[in-house]
């Protein structure tokens, strides 16, 4: 491994945080910030602001005011801390700190942040509470070796990524907090593994599908048009007109796993008729509601997918109704810029292993970076293996969790050097 003695110094120091990189993790998970609806985030962010400080940063707390998600029950609130003279470039680490519902099939107290053979379990080890512990403490190993930079560090702690980022990264986006004027590179401390540099994304196209039909009394159905019947039928056809061609695509784009580069689709969610748990309702729906999650790789556009789906929908000659929810078309940024480089540079010195470049199968908050902020210069990088994100006993491995410390620690230096 090639290190400087300045690196070797800023490496022991990241060891000898690691009872504190650890504690920091713990802290954060057990804070449920459950998104939807977005839970205990006044909490989060409250201790996020004073660990900042506590670390030297100039913090504030920034609420996503002008979006309908913002309010007094569920306050969107956005995390932000400066270190350095403001001379110099910026180097910011962003992590979301809002987790998806823990749901079933738990072994663990899902927000217990137990630690167990060396791995930390709870909802947001891995997706991605770590990641933010990470890059705060390999700041601060810099910081306790005395090690000068020539430029400045953010932080920002941020909401909402799981439903899109909109009340997060976009609104530092939108209201100039993340500018390409204002900052050179950004990290993402995604869960993506920490030999892996994640330069890209696939594309997302989740879209809300209502069939239409008559209602009736259940008594009487022959009187009435089912949609949930409907419903059905149109879920069959995406099953067998539209998934046998998608299994036939592949992308050139590095997506990992290697499965995420075909092109799929999900049903997240359907709904009809009477409300459950409720009182019995002798009614035929008229209305059914289905959620789709279609996910598209690096060569198809979007209007190309979304007709596909329309026309398969048409074929069947029920009446329904589309509404877009969200899109987000794939992206991928240039390895060869001086942060994907820096990175891939700092996991061979660090973690004496050959580094990989990656898409992720699913989007994160690199869109906003790069689209609405435009700053080219944005990676993914963080503590988490993939595979665990959102899953039951999610964790985060202590190894990996200082691993990627290091790594965030000497790409910083490397970047920000002083020159002679």
């Amino acid at each position: 491994m090639s290190l400087t003695p300045a690196e070797r110094a800023v490496i022991s120091n990241v060891e000898q945080l690691t009872p504190d990189i650890v504690e920091l993790t713990r802290a954060l998970v057990r804070i449920p910030t459950v998104n939807p609806p977005g839970d205990a985030y006044a909490d989060c962010a409250a201790l996020l602001n004073r660990t900042l400080t506590e670390l030297g940063y100039s913090a504030q707390t920034l609420a996503a005011e002008g979006l309908p998600e913002h309010t007094e029950l569920y306050p969107r609130l956005n995390v932000l801390g400066a270190l350095g003279s403001g001379a110099g470039p910026v180097l910011h680490f962003n992590g979301h700190y809002d987790v998806v519902p823990a749901a079933s099939g738990w072994s663990k107290d899902p927000f217990g942040a137990e630690v167990c053979d060396g791995r930390i379990y709870g909802r947001g080890t891995c997706d991605q509470k770590a990641g933010i512990a990470a890059s705060l403490f390999a700041i601060e190993a810099i910081r306790r070796s005395g090690v000068p930079l020539a430029g400045s560090i953010e932080q920002s702690m941020t909401a909402d990524e799981e439903s899109g980022g909109f009340a997060g990264v976009a609104w530092l986006a939108d209201h100039g907090y993340l500018s390409s004027s204002r900052q050179r590179y950004v990290v993402i401390t995604e869960p993506l593994d920490p030999e892996r540099v994640c330069i890209g994304h696939r594309g997302v196209y989740w879209f809300e599908l209502t069939t239409l039909g008559r209602v009736g009394h259940g008594s009487m159905p022959g009187l009435a048009v089912n949609a949930a019947e409907a419903m059905a039928r149109l879920i069959r056809a995406v099953d067998t007109e539209l998934k046998p061609g998608l299994a036939e695509r592949y992308s050139g784009a590095p997506v990992e796993p290697p499965e995420a580069r075909q092109p799929s689709i999900n049903l997240n969610a359907l709904h009809a008729g009477q409300a459950l748990g409720g009182w019995q309702t002798p009614c035929v729906p008229d209305r059914c509601t289905a959620v789709f999650d279609r996910r598209f790789i690096h060569e198809e556009q979007f209007d190309d997918v979304k007709r596909e789906i329309v026309e398969v929908l048409e074929r069947q000659g029920i009446p329904f109704e589309l509404r877009d929810v969200m899109r987000v078309d794939p992206l991928l940024v240039n390895e060869h810029t001086d942060l994907p480089q820096a990175a891939a540079r700092a996991i061979h010195d660090a973690l004496d292993t050959d580094p990989r470049f990656i898409a992720s199968p699913g989007t994160f908050d690199q869109k906003h970076v790069v689209r609405r902020a435009g700053i080219d210069q944005c990676i993914g990088y963080g503590p988490g293996r993939l595979v665990l994100a959102h899953q039951p006993d999610e964790y985060v491995a202590i190894d990996d969790l200082v691993a990627s410390t290091k790594v965030m620690a000497l790409l910083t230096m490397r970047l920000l050097a002083e020159k002679d």
